[in-house]
């Protein structure tokens, strides 16, 4: 069933043996099978019978179709797609009867065309010794994901050298979600780590996009351009753009950086670069955004008490000493307030030359707001207040 290995980097190869069941700790259960001669791969939640959720894709096309429906003692009933629109459109449903390991039945469209469909318990190809740490986590939760993987390349596509780093451009093509490699410049064993992260955000990112899919239908729109902003001995630093629409009242915008420590392949938190709190900066706040241990509870409420009472201030404070004409406060309701704390809690950030950008975000009415190409913290001042990651930083 299975076409190809885990195609996830120009280094990837390897041999595959299966491993155990694909079955998520919240009742998400994983199968393969077929859909007339087509093979599907099928996710379903029934541990509500009465509100059974679920998902599947056809290997060849690899987009999401939602299930949703009802289970009657073994008796499996559900409806492929939605009327979240109020199109009020006739849609095919799904008869399946449970069996020893797995659901067998019939699909049928709405003009009356019946398939049968076979489903047993997903095997998963385990994954060789040098995946990506990002796709070798996968099978733990999301078999599903990890399964539509298996069916996808990256295509090589331009070549750039940026600050005498030659990049290797990639492109997955179903999704059109592109970003870069580093081919030379940086030691073997550097480039090897900063280029798992790399592409293991890509993958991250092509998931994001089916998952856009699933939730908008028909008026899905998903746009992204990844830019690399300062690559250095010390740090990989690139900001990730997105454009979208995944259902709901309005399409949105937002930028996702990437910062990665060249030395340790761990991507970098503000905390690990600026720390101007007492005590102890937090380590690796972030890390977790790339599939390692989320914080705890209590360290979130830390981080939150240190960003709103003691980082934020101090940034508008440093602002309006060094651009006193863009922090000037807005005399009419509707223009920016750069001085209005709310703006700098969440900010994307990203080394570039010159210093630490940090980015801005205002409530939908203001978007147009976000992104100012000023707000640029040197790293003259930067490094009066090093965070928890000795970081060899330009003269900025």
């Amino acid at each position: 069933m299975l076409k190809g290995l885990l195609r996830l980097t120009p280094y990837a190869a390897a041999l595959f043996t299966l491993i155990s069941t694909a079955q998520a700790e919240d009742g998400r259960q994983v199968f393969t099978g077929t859909l007339g001669k087509t093979p599907i791969v099928v996710e379903l939640n029934t541990t509500q019978q009465d509100e059974v959720t679920g998902r599947y894709f056809y290997e060849k096309y690899h987009r999401d179709l939602p299930l949703s429906g009802a289970l009657q003692g073994n008796t499996l009933t559900l409806t492929e797609g939605n009327n979240r629109y109020g199109d009020d459109k006739p849609l095919p449903t799904l008869k399946l009867e449970e069996t020893g390991n797995g659901w067998q039945g019939e699909w049928q469209s709405p003009q009356g065309k019946k398939l049968s469909v076979k489903l047993t318990e997903a095997k998963l190809p385990a994954p060789p010794a040098n995946a990506l740490p990002v796709i070798a986590a996968l099978p733990k939760g999301e078999a599903y994901e990890y399964l539509r993987l298996q069916g996808l390349k990256l295509k090589p596509t331009k070549k750039e050298n940026f600050m005498g780093y030659d990049l290797q451009w990639w492109t997955e093509p179903d999704s059109k979600i592109s970003l870069f490699s580093v081919e030379s410049g940086l030691p073997k064993d550097d480039q090897q780590r900063v280029n798992q992260q790399l592409l293991g955000k890509l993958w991250l990112e092509v998931i994001s996009y089916h998952s856009c899919q699933l939730q908008g239908g028909e008026n899905v729109e998903f746009m992204q351009q990844a830019e690399p902003k300062m690559i250095s001995p010390a740090v990989v630093s690139l900001n990730i753009s997105t454009s979208y629409y995944c259902g709901g009242a309005h399409p949105d915008f937002g930028d996702a950086p990437l910062n990665i420590d060249v030395k340790t392949g761990h991507p970098l938190s503000l905390e690990d670069v600026l720390w101007v709190g007492k005590g102890t900066p937090i380590l690796h706040a972030e890390r977790d955004s790339l599939g390692d241990k989320p914080l705890s509870e209590a360290e979130s409420g830390e981080r939150y008490q240190y960003e709103s009472k003691e980082l934020v201030p101090w940034i508008i404070k440093q602002f309006i000493a060094l651009y006193p004409e863009e922090m000037k406060k807005p005399t009419q309701e509707d223009d920016c307030n750069f001085q209005e704390e709310s703006i700098w809690g969440s900010s994307p950030w990203y080394f570039t030359p010159k210093g630490l950008y940090l980015g801005a975000y205002f409530a939908r009415v203001q978007r147009s707001c976000d992104r100012p190409d000023w707000s640029v913290l040197p790293y003259s001042i930067v490094k009066q207040h090093p965070g928890a990651v000795k970081l060899q930083l330009p003269q900025g």
